[in-house]
């Protein structure tokens, strides 16, 4: 595993009101690993997301990304930095094609992201990124498709295309496999893992799907009561009784 820390959680705590969400969570993340966050339902690991991603801003506590703070740098500039995100809910436009979402996300970081009503012609580089990137997540030929007629699985690709597409060094995904078929998961972890070993990147994802993280994992932080309550390779944390107590036993037996 490489030692190399690329985002950092120190003393990160995020109240609404009386509700201590994040109570003072510490991770590390590795370069170029992926890193898994878990939990039971209320253990504020989406809070503790959004306060990584920059959508949320924390009660006290910093987010360090490559040695720099961006405790206060919102979402819309994280992207700038090298850090993209994902939401549970798909966040596509509806309405337009396959091409065009992932267009406009390659738009988003260049001089022409507000010129909407330009020439076709003037975009030509970043339609060229886009379709490169349709190709890698395997949507190529559903290109000219609107988002809206994508069966599901397929929009999940099409958000992760969104991400890669101005080639951010960390991707945040949030429950990447949320409302998918049994089916449909494996693909997608495929996919990831693709991605992952393609180049430099680094992925840290919330997921609530035990055979994905424990199969994908190099690093599992796991939360609860807002709490890191342990934290280790999958094998250590399969292990652990006292995760094994608070969460795994309870999940696998819904399972």
């Amino acid at each position: 595993m490489n030692n190399e820390i690329i985002l950092e959680s120190q003393n990160l705590r995020k109240e609404f009101g009386a509700l201590i969400a994040v109570a003072g969570v510490n991770v590390k993340v590795g370069k170029n690993t992926i890193h898994s966050v878990i939990g039971p339902n209320g253990a504020g690991k989406t809070t503790f997301f959004n306060l990584l991603s920059g959508t949320l801003p924390p009660t006290s506590g910093r987010v360090i990304f490559k040695g720099k703070d961006i405790t206060n740098v919102p979402v819309h500039q994280t992207i700038h930095l090298g850090i993209g995100r994902s939401f549970q809910i798909t966040n596509l436009f509806p309405n337009l094609t396959a091409l065009e979402n992932v267009r406009l996300a390659c738009q988003s970081l260049g001089k022409d992201s507000f010129r909407f009503f330009q020439s076709h012609k003037q975009f030509r580089k970043y339609e060229e990124r886009a379709m490169e990137v349709l190709e890698e997540v395997g949507l190529g030929k559903r290109a000219l498709s609107p988002a809206k007629t994508l069966p599901h699985g397929d929009q999940r690709k099409l958000e992760l295309a969104m991400i890669l597409a101005p080639n951010p060094e960390v991707l945040l995904l949030d429950e990447p496999t949320a409302g998918m078929a049994a089916e449909q998961v494996p693909e997608l972890i495929d996919l990831i893992k693709k991605v992952h070993a393609s180049g430099n990147k680094t992925i840290i994802l919330v997921e609530h799907n035990m055979n994905v993280v424990m199969s994908i994992s190099d690093r599992i932080t796991v939360m609860h009561l807002g709490e890191v309550l342990a934290e280790g390779s999958p094998t250590e944390i399969a292990a652990n009784e006292t995760v094994q107590k608070a969460y795994l036993g309870e999940l696998y037996s819904e399972q």
